[in-house]
Formats: C-alpha cells, sequence, structure tokens
C-alpha cells in the first residue's frame, strides 16, 4: 500500500495597492516557506510599487501576478486554481497586511493536516490588532453557529482543495462570498476547530467598512442555502445589528465579552 503524498499548504495573499501591507505578511512568512509550504500571490494591477516588489522577489511566491481582475474574489478563484495546479492539499487565504500568528505556524499547521487527512475544514482563532496598538484574542465559535454569520475570520480557515473539487468563490457577491462559500465547503466533509490562533488579522478591510451591505448578503445567502423563511432572517440580521451597535457605541464591554488577552 502506498504511503499517502505529504501534505502541502498554499498561503494564498490578494493585494491591490498595498505595498506595506504585503511587504508585513511576508514578514510572518520569513523561515516558514519551504517545498511543503508556499506562497501564491494574486495583485491587481496596483499602481503603487506592488508589481515591482513582487518582480524583485520574484523567487519568493512559487506562484504570482500583477493583473486587472474583477475584485477581491476573482483573484481569489485564481489563487485556488493555482494552488490546484501546483498540486497543493490544502489552501489558507492571507490578505495583504495579515500575518500568521507565530514563527511556526506553518508547521503546526502541517502537524494538524497529517492528523485529519480527510477533514474539508480546518479553523482556529484569531488575533486582532486594536486600535490602541493591544492585539488580543478572538476565540472562534463553532462552525454549528454558521447559520448565525463567520464564526472565525476567513483568515484562520484552512481548506483541504480536493473536497473543494470545482467550487469557486460567487462574484454575485462582492463582500460575503467568503461565507457562501465556506457554508458550501461545511457540506462537504467533517470540520475540525482547532484550539490556537492561526492568523493576525489586519483590521479595516472590505466587510468592516461597508458592514451593512455584508449583512444584506448573509441575509441572501443564508436565504438561499438554509431555505429559510423572512422572520428567520430578520432575526438573525436583528442580532447582528445589536452586536454592531454594542461594538460601536459601547466598545470596551464589546471587547471584554468577545476577546481575551493571548496569554489567556
Amino acid at each position: 500500500m502506498m504511503a499517502p503524498n505529504p501534505p502541502r499548504l498554499a498561503i494564498l495573499t490578494v493585494v491591490r495597492n498595498d505595498r506595506a501591507g504585503l511587504a508585513d505578511t511576508y514578514d510572518s512568512l520569513r523561515g516558514q516557506l519551504d517545498r511543503d509550504v508556499v506562497w501564491l500571490v494574486a495583485d491587481g494591477a496596483s499602481t503603487d510599487g506592488t508589481a515591482e516588489w513582487l518582480a524583485a522577489h520574484a523567487d519568493i511566491p512559487t506562484w504570482w501576478r500583477s493583473s486587472t481582475d474583477s475584485g477581491l474574489y476573482d483573484a481569489m478563484n485564481d489563487l485556488l486554481d493555482a494552488a490546484r495546479r501546483l498540486g497543493c492539499s490544502h489552501a489558507l487565504f492571507l490578505n495583504a497586511g495579515d500575518r500568521l500568528a507565530a514563527a511556526d505556524s506553518a508547521r503546526r499547521l502541517l502537524r494538524v493536516i497529517a492528523r485529519h487527512p480527510g477533514c474539508a475544514l480546518l479553523y482556529g482563532d484569531a488575533l486582532e490588532r486594536q486600535g490602541d496598538g493591544r492585539i488580543l484574542l478572538k476565540r472562534a465559535r463553532s462552525h454549528r453557529w454558521a447559520p448565525l454569520g463567520m464564526f472565525t475570520h476567513h483568515q484562520a480557515m484552512i481548506y483541504r482543495v480536493s473536497a473543494l473539487a470545482d467550487l469557486r468563490f460567487d462574484p454575485r457577491y462582492r463582500i460575503a462570498a467568503d461565507y457562501a462559500f465556506t457554508l458550501a465547503v461545511l457540506g462537504l466533509g467533517e470540520a475540525v476547530r482547532l484550539s490556537w490562533p492561526v492568523c493576525l488579522f489586519a483590521p479595516g478591510g472590505l466587510s468592516q467598512r461597508d458592514a451593512a451591505a455584508g449583512r444584506r448578503e448573509q441575509s441572501a445567502i443564508r436565504r438561499r442555502h438554509y431555505r429559510c423563511g423572512a422572520a428567520g432572517v430578520a432575526a438573525v440580521a436583528a442580532a447582528q445589528r445589536v452586536a454592531l451597535a454594542v461594538r460601536h457605541h459601547f466598545p470596551s464591554a464589546y471587547a471584554k465579552l468577545r476577546f481575551r488577552r493571548p496569554e489567556t
């Protein structure tokens, strides 16, 4: 009986006009990239020197391109296609500015992937940098909370590439296509929760800048995926609005409820 191929993890990064963020992401990957951990970058035709940075560091990403695309999720589909072609077993999305949580994160992920080779989705906690510079731990909820929304940051989710088959991010959604994608993945196989932080999340992304539009897209996805009625969709949307209002108007209270210091 032939031994299974060792896991190969692809770190997938989308960037557009964020050279500093891309360099920061790479800084967290230093010493973690090798044959079994590869970096793939899709740049959306940046004009701030990002393409030049990639060209100057062309030996570091295993694959990269700088060209016009239709936006974030179009670029993410390109990256998934590249990961498939390169024979990567698993994929983790870290957008420009996001970081792996620790200097040994990739090795830890490879070990847990090897223990769960048939798992469709692995997910863990996330670190978040606050406006005052503190870094706090945001624990993942169980994936059984998925009907209520994303249960952890997308940057803390590791997908098994072969389980995805031809699954792609749906371009109908400008903000919440990752939610639709993750719900579909949960229907493809087992999900396993990790008990440690996977990423250091860079705030200020599209989902935070236009949270109301993101909630509307999530409602449409929830209605389509779960075939739930208007009352159920409205109840979840109302709960999300309350949580957002608490976070906006009472940030200290929200932080006590949702965050922990990493050392705890």
